[in-house]
């Protein structure tokens, strides 16, 4: 198999480790391969590939869509190092407000599985960081919704303290005051 296949703190979280052949040439590995990712509990259909860049220190989220428009989102670095982050907002769900975090980056070449129901942000460790990640919805505006990436009530312990946010990540809610319609064993 060309993956390896991890359940975090946070068991609906997978962390992806493709299988690298590298050689004096350079490096192969697949990046997703359906029937593997389906046997090990990732069972969505990709629909919308996303890809950005930013400088060290741009934090992107906490992100989300409402249900029925959730993403899953199938997370890797392409270039530099980024600080991942998955925020379980299911109501009921034991996990409620627990976090993960992972270092994804083109050394270590992991991949993050954020399933539906979960808030997801980053934040770029270098300058030139590229992300790129595969999503199980389009993106539907009228449905984004996001978590303020310092809210206390989740106590995230990013390795940055001050930064570089957009407009909007800046003026997000808390998760107690965010429109969340995820329910644990249910949409989700």
């Amino acid at each position: 198999m060309p993956f390896s296949f991890r359940t975090l703190e946070i068991p609906d979280v997978i962390l992806v480790e493709p299988k690298v052949f590298g050689d004096q040439r350079g490096f192969f590995m697949e990046t997703y391969k359906k029937s593997d990712f389906k046997e090990n509990g990732i069972a969505y259909e990709f629909v919308q590939d996303n890809h950005s860049k930013s400088q060290r220190g741009v934090l992107r989220g906490l992100h989300y869509q409402l249900y029925p428009r959730a993403q899953g989102k199938l997370v890797r670095c392409v270039r530099g190092r980024i600080w991942d982050v998955a925020v379980d907002i299911r109501k009921g769900s034991p996990w409620f407000g627990k976090w993960v975090g992972v270092e994804l980056s083109e050394d270590n070449k992991l991949m993050l599985w954020v399933p539906p129901g979960f808030a997801h942000g980053f934040v770029a460790l270098e300058d030139d960081t590229e992300v790129m990640y595969k999503v199980t919805d389009e993106y539907a505006p009228d449905l984004d919704r996001g978590i303020i990436w310092n809210d206390p009530d989740l106590a995230i312990d990013w390795p940055i303290k001050d930064p570089i946010l957009s407009d909007k990540d800046r003026s997000l809610p808390s998760i107690n005051e965010a429109e969340n319609n995820f329910v644990y064993g249910g949409n989700s």
